[in-house]
């Protein structure tokens, strides 16, 4: 006899383009429970809404301008079902023990009294889970009431700034990144473009999460980055960084794939921000951002 899952209140926005092979595994771990899957699509030209289609997902269309505005977008436009939203990347996926925190807490009491919930993004890079180097657990708020929340508008490094109290809940959100490195680093370069463009506006809007020294993490990492990290000298920085990450916070117990990763995340990508950043400064490189397509994670 098969047991069918209660659904649980919730709206879970996926954002696409050409995700035909992350999509997959991102909506099966999902499709059991969730009350709704929302598929706000790009333009692309793969598999990626037959396979939403076959998981029963609503899709909507819409070009993409940047992360944040697709985000704030999908919750509003959009009309989602419930009161409760969950964003995702395509190549995310929600643990089973995540789900069941979620299914808990959304039919909890201390549910009405809160605005979100946040919960630790596990990182899994060419096949391994990297648990050190200050990498895990980090905690992300994406659940949330819509009308509560909303993505700050950054170029990079985007947070969802809710108002109000929010719970903390175990489990993590496992996010698959791409073993293609060529395909990684193109995308870093990407980012650093948008991240030097933020560093050289002094990007601080009304809508951006302020960082401040307390129990949020987020706000944690986020004064870090801007009183230390962002006060320490260009360049030398990302060399500093790195060794932060893989001798005092351990990421050399990662191995080969955590070597690889800490290094290219913490030091070249960060060596290349400050180049972008540098160069501009000096006029001899301005900093040009191209149109894109892609809601490629950059948060």
């Amino acid at each position: 006899m098969t047991v069918l899952m209660e659904r649980v209140p919730v709206s879970v926005i996926v954002l696409t383009f050409n995700e035909e092979a992350n999509l997959p595994g991102c909506l099966d771990s999902v499709a059991a429970w969730a009350g709704e899957i929302v598929v706000v699509d790009s333009g692309s030209t793969d598999r990626t809404l037959e396979v939403a289609r076959a998981a029963g997902a609503r899709i909507l269309h819409r070009p993409f301008e940047d992360y944040a505005r697709q985000r704030n977008w999908a919750q509003e436009a959009a009309a989602p079902r419930f009161d409760w939203v969950l964003h995702l990347d395509a190549d995310e996926r929600v643990s089973p023990e995540l789900a069941t925190a979620m299914r808990r807490f959304l039919s909890s009491p201390e549910a009405r009294t809160r605005s979100g919930a946040r919960f630790s993004r596990r990182t899994v890079f060419m096949g391994r889970w990297i648990r050190h180097g200050g990498h895990y657990p980090v905690f992300h708020t994406r659940l949330f009431r819509r009308l509560r929340g909303r993505c700050e508008q950054r170029r990079y490094d985007q947070h969802f700034v809710v108002s109000g109290s929010v719970a903390t809940l175990a489990g993590d959100l496992i996010d698959v990144l791409t073993p293609d490195i060529d395909t990684w680093s193109i995308r870093h370069i990407r980012w650093a473009g948008l991240e030097a463009a933020d560093v050289l506006a002094g990007t601080t809007t009304e809508s951006s999460l302020q960082g401040r020294l307390g129990s949020d993490p987020v706000l944690r990492r986020r004064w870090f980055k801007a009183h230390v990290f962002g006060a320490s000298p260009l360049f030398l920085r990302a060399f500093l960084y790195f060794l932060y990450r893989y001798l005092l916070r351990g990421g050399y117990r990662d191995g080969t794939e955590g070597l690889i990763f800490h290094f290219l995340q913490a030091c070249w990508f960060r060596f290349y921000v400050d180049v972008k950043v540098w160069s501009s400064r000096r006029g001899s490189d301005p900093i040009v951002l191209a149109a894109c397509t892609s809601p490629d994670h950059v948060g």
